[in-house]
């Protein structure tokens, strides 16, 4: 009898588990890893054999010279404004007595779920060297004959790139300090140091880790934009590896696809490496800044330097936030751009035009159906995960994380055209002018938002309600379903939201993968803006921010002010 109680024990069981994890890495595989290692393939076998002459060509070429140049120029220094903006901003808000706190908190957030070609349009409104609102408002006030301001500069780029990705380090730098040990800024201030000298001797350093974290994020956003460097930079010359990856795309050809391909390779790259920093390198010393117990940092008192702080935040907040947001909503009932907004220029047709015309609302199913799906199918994915990650130690469960990992941190124009290459059937798999490639290709970038969400829901769980169901005799998948499911159900609702709201207007991905019968209402908007009518396009806008808006008070709503946008 012991022999074979022994040998029950030494038997092999297979797990359904695997099937679970094989599953979702099959479809990671396919639809992820290897379009990417064919486009790496591609880039360096364009002639069938190894050859790095394609390589050598694209950027030697002088316009892609400058583009590359660009695209480090205005990554670099949209990191380096972007953090010089975030900490000060994540500091006040989130460890000072500064008035309004919660509501400057939701407003800086808010511009992270906001498209960055909105912005990008608002400022062109704002900054235009002709007729830029704010451009002639100041040669009014101060006689100046020339407009101050140029948009279609890199300085101008550089602008747009930083009051659009900021948002991207204030909630890296955030959410370090709201965990950050509190014990030595304590001692600090108890040996006699001054609220500032504790933040530049004590805060500062040990935020340090986050910070670099939150630079490389900002670099490799902003270097894989493509929304805001068409807008802005491609009237005034100023081209980006995303833009003329865009145009060789549109060449048509087998050629410009190599070329972009190519010139895609070095983008890859870039986000490799600071995926690489982020994860192995920064990502081991952010415990420096957590203590082992639970801790709320001390709120510092401002003393007499508060309503100034306040003052000096709302006016950044006005011309950083409200105002782009308010031009583009104005534009979308002007007449006349070219006039101020009076009574006898003031119209509603181009919003009655974004809800009748039938391209419009064709574009706008679109981008919901394919927002839907892939924001559904996604949760689905996460919630597993995240049970496989936090519930069991089965081999091979850090597989797909990785990959997740990695598929979020690839360029979205590095995604799409890999799709491109290896979806259009040339191995078997057709789905090129589809919506199922644009539902693939937004769960590829977005599903780790979603998945992060209900990871950080589920550790905080206890397992204790799982094992008392499977001692009752549920399985994992009925306990999981019943009990875990209802619990963490805010974080589910939330992360459906991250992966729902940047699908719907996303506009990189999109320009790549549409067909006539797929747009999406990203690209709508850019069409419109670029090539028929920029009212239009201000009223398309001015909805998704309202949208934004409302999708905020939804979520406040049914996870009971937990999560928010």
């Amino acid at each position: 009898m012991q022999n074979v109680a022994l040998l029950k024990k030494d038997k092999f069981y297979f797990d359904v588990k695997w099937l679970v994890i094989g599953g979702i890495v099959a479809f990671l595989l396919i639809f992820q890893v290897f379009p990417l290692l064919y486009l790496v393939f591609r880039a360096f076998f364009s002639t069938g054999t190894f050859s790095l002459g394609a390589l050598k060509r694209m950027y030697s070429y002088p316009l892609n010279w400058d583009a590359f140049t660009n695209t480090i120029i205005t990554a670099s220094l949209s990191m380096l404004f972007g953090i010089m903006i975030a900490f000060p901003l994540a500091w006040l808000v989130g460890r000072t007595n500064l008035y309004g706190k919660k509501f400057f908190r939701t407003l800086f957030v808010m511009t992270y779920m906001v498209p960055p070609y909105v912005g990008a349009m608002a400022w062109l409104r704002l900054l235009n060297p002709t007729v830029g609102n704010l451009n002639v408002f100041i040669q009014n006030i101060f006689g100046l004959d020339k407009a101050p301001f140029n948009i279609y500069s890199i300085g101008g780029l550089v602008w747009v790139l930083t009051t659009f990705y900021y948002p991207y380090a204030f909630i890296t730098i955030s959410r370090a300090m709201e965990k950050m040990d509190p014990s030595l800024e304590e001692a600090s201030r108890i040996s006699g140091s001054s609220p500032f000298k504790t933040l530049r001797t004590i805060t500062m350093p040990m935020m340090a880790p986050s910070i670099v974290a939150a630079a490389l994020l900002v670099f490799v956003s902003a270097a894989s934009c493509y929304g805001i460097p068409s807008i802005i930079g491609a009237p005034g010359r100023v081209h980006t590896v995303t833009t003329r990856i865009i145009d060789y795309v549109y060449i048509g050809s087998q050629d410009g696809l190599t070329d972009a391909t190519t010139l895609a390779f070095f983008l890859m790259i870039i986000a490799n490496i600071v995926l690489y920093v982020s994860t192995f390198v920064v990502g081991r010393k952010q415990y420096i800044t957590v203590s082992g117990k639970s801790t709320r940092p001390n709120i510092v008192d401002l003393g007499r330097w508060r309503l100034f702080f306040t003052i000096l935040i709302t006016i950044f907040a006005f011309i950083i936030v409200i105002l782009p947001f308010l031009t583009v909503a104005t534009t979308s009932i002007t007449i006349n751009m070219g006039k101020g907004l009076s009574m006898d220029n003031i119209t509603f047709l181009h919003w009655e035009r974004i809800f009748t015309r039938k391209s419009i609302i064709q574009s706008g199913t679109n981008s919901f159906i394919s927002a839907s799906i892939a924001a559904t199918a996604g949760m689905v994915i996460s919630c597993v995960m995240a049970y496989l990650l936090i519930r069991t130690n089965i081999k091979g469960r850090r597989i797909p994380d990785f990959l997740i990992t990695v598929g979020s941190g690839t360029p979205s124009v590095v995604i799409a055209l890999s799709l491109i290459m290896a979806m259009s059937g040339k191995f078997g798999i057709n789905i090129y002018n589809t919506l199922s490639i644009m539902i693939i290709a937004y769960m590829i970038k977005y599903l780790l938002m979603g998945m992060r969400t209900v990871v950080s829901a589920m550790s905080q769980i206890s397992p204790s309600l799982e094992e008392a169901s499977q001692i009752s005799g549920a399985k994992w998948l009925r306990g999981f379903k019943d009990i875990t499911i209802p619990l963490i159900i805010p974080s589910v609702v939330a992360g459906w939201f991250l992966i729902f709201m940047p699908s719907f207007y996303e506009l990189t991905m999109s320009t790549l993968l549409y067909s006539n019968n797929t747009k999406t209402l990203g690209y709508e908007l850019y069409t419109y803006q670029t090539f028929h009518s920029q009212q239009t396009a201000s009223a398309l806008a001015t909805a998704i921010l309202i949208l934004v808006i409302l999708v905020n008070w939804l979520l406040n709503k049914l996870t009971a002010g937990k999560f928010s946008v």
